[in-house]
């Protein structure tokens, strides 16, 4: 059964029902052996971008669809509950656009976004590092002015589409001011010393392969500086802001669809004599799973309303974070439980479920991350 959802327009419950069937007939097919053989899929990127849902929430000026943030996420949270890597994907991507859209110049934006946002491109959103995972402040990958121009070196780690992308939205040193020292570019996937390290080899979301995207004295035009110098630190977390709210979205999806593979697998297994939904000890399971679930959506929607009105989200996108990811890890858990010895087998898909949510509570900063975010804003509110 379709997940019930208040929209808030008619033209949002069409889009939903866009998506919903274009996730059946041309994601959901493709999802087990796109993990089994990590395959990633670019080519699905493409037909998103052609029905237009690369752009939700973005000017139509730019190509974009200028939907709510709360149509968006749950656009996201249908292509999770298919395939959770294309879900993760879009999000990211639509991370890597945040920045020109939002301190980008005009010029900027009529010269980058038509591709970003119009399924021709995609996106890597180059942050981490080795070293310096949720301590960005501390990044070593520096730029050097040379002329007009930068020159950049270093090497950024766990990066989305890289080897893959058409462009790498990069955060990297430009002062040696540590959070106030660093600026964000937009790297051309064309740029000489552009160079990539061997996929990861990752517990589970085989299909968003990542890997070391290395900058050997790639020089990159002037104008491709997002924001002003020394701007890059404010806008990475302004940015990972909205993006904590996509992964809050794909988790939630992820949970959902455990839940509905276990809900089906108890109302149709039998022991001694009765489906194991009879029993109310599962049955209870089933409910605390549900109100996981629930739980999560409503975070996360409660974020997207706030920022779709105009009001600080920072705390509340970490909530959701927090509370989405932690319900996918528990959620995916209890689904195998459901299913017993079947579901610790890959015929069944709750285990790639399981697998593919431990990632969740990491990445886009650790749910103890999460939580100093929302203790910090907490005691200063004091």
């Amino acid at each position: 059964m379709p997940v019930e959802r208040l929209l808030p327009t008619d033209e949002a419950a069409d889009l939903l029902a866009l998506t919903r069937e274009l996730a059946d007939k041309e994601v959901l097919p493709l999802a087990a052996e796109g993990e089994r053989t990590a395959t990633p899929p670019r080519d699905l990127f493409r037909t998103l971008g052609d029905a237009g849902l690369l752009a939700l929430p973005y000017p139509e000026e730019f190509g974009g669809a200028d939907q709510p943030y709360e149509v968006y996420l749950q656009v996201l949270e249908e292509l999770a509950m298919r395939w959770m890597a294309v879900a993760v994907g879009l999000s990211v991507h639509g991370l890597t656009a945040y920045p020109v859209v939002t301190f980008g110049t005009r010029e900027q934006q009529e010269a980058l976004l038509p591709g970003m946002l119009g399924g021709t491109q995609l996106g890597a959103y180059c942050l981490s590092e080795r070293e310096f995972g949720s301590d960005i402040a501390h990044m070593r990958t520096r730029a050097v002015a040379d002329g007009d121009d930068w020159r950049i070196k270093g090497t950024k780690a766990w990066i989305s589409h890289a080897g893959r992308a058409d462009y790498y939205t990069s955060f990297v040193r430009t002062d040696d001011t540590e959070g106030k020292g660093l600026s964000c570019f937009v790297v051309p996937s064309d740029a000489d010393g552009l160079g990539f390290g061997a996929p990861e080899k990752k517990m589970g979301l085989h299909g968003d392969p990542v890997a070391e995207v290395i900058f050997d004295d790639v020089r990159v035009a002037g104008d491709r500086m997002i924001g002003e110098r020394g701007q890059g630190m404010h806008i990475a977390l302004s940015a990972l802001d909205a993006g904590r709210l996509g992964i809050s979205a794909a988790a939630t999806g992820l949970a959902q669809a455990a839940l509905d593979h276990a809900t089906a697998y108890a109302k149709e297994r039998k022991q001694f004599g009765r489906a194991i939904a009879d029993n109310q000890g599962l049955a209870f399971m089933l409910a605390d799973m549900e109100a996981a679930v629930s739980s999560a959506r409503a975070t996360y929607l409660h974020a997207a309303r706030l920022k779709d009105a105009g009001r600080p989200f920072a705390k509340a996108a970490a909530v959701a974070k927090l509370v989405a990811t932690d319900a996918a890890m528990r959620v995916t858990t209890d689904a195998v439980q459901v299913l017993g010895g079947a579901g610790y087998t890959q015929d069944f898909p709750v285990e790639r479920f399981f697998r593919d949510a431990k990632v969740t509570q990491i990445f886009e900063g650790t749910n103890q991350i999460q939580r100093l975010v929302i203790s910090r804003h907490l005691l200063a509110s004091l």
